[in-house]
């Protein structure tokens, strides 16, 4: 019974796409990174909070680590953990990969973001929160040390 039920709701979603879609448009099922991402705008504005995972506050990583776990993919805690230990090294961006700063002298990723398409991040700005910003900022830009795709 169940599974009829699934394989009903399966076929209902499939025609409900098809409806909806314009001639010549490519109909794409939302990924997690898409809803990563969804999660992460809805948070838009939130304040930065060192250490912080939640939306009364967030630091870089603990947004990320918070968008894609309400997708249910676990990362690491920091930045350097997610870039070690998690997903793929890609030269070029898609939606949804995520991106790898070094602000400081050190050479390891201190700092980690977003990337939601036509050249612009999502992250946790120590100056003004969780805000989208373009990856060609002049701050941000000569510290970028790479991306990974989960």
């Amino acid at each position: 019974m169940l599974k009829k039920l699934v394989a009903a709701l399966a076929i209902t979603a499939t025609l409900t796409t098809s409806l909806f879609a314009t001639s010549g448009e490519k109909v794409e099922a939302a990924t997690y990174h898409t809803k990563a991402i969804s999660v992460a705008k809805a948070n838009i504005g939130v304040p930065y909070k060192w250490g912080g995972m939640s939306p009364s506050g967030f630091d870089c990583s603990g947004l990320v680590k918070y968008s894609f776990g309400k997708e249910g993919i676990n990362l690491p805690r920091t930045a350097a953990d997610m870039f070690y230990t998690k997903g793929y090294r890609v030269g070029s961006l898609q939606t949804g990969d995520l991106m790898f700063f070094a602000p400081t002298k050190a050479s390891k990723p201190s700092h980690v973001a977003i990337y939601v398409g036509a050249g612009k991040m999502i992250m946790a700005s120590s100056s003004k929160g969780v805000m989208i910003t373009y990856t060609s900022n002049s701050y941000w830009k000569p510290k970028y040390i790479g991306a990974k795709r989960i």
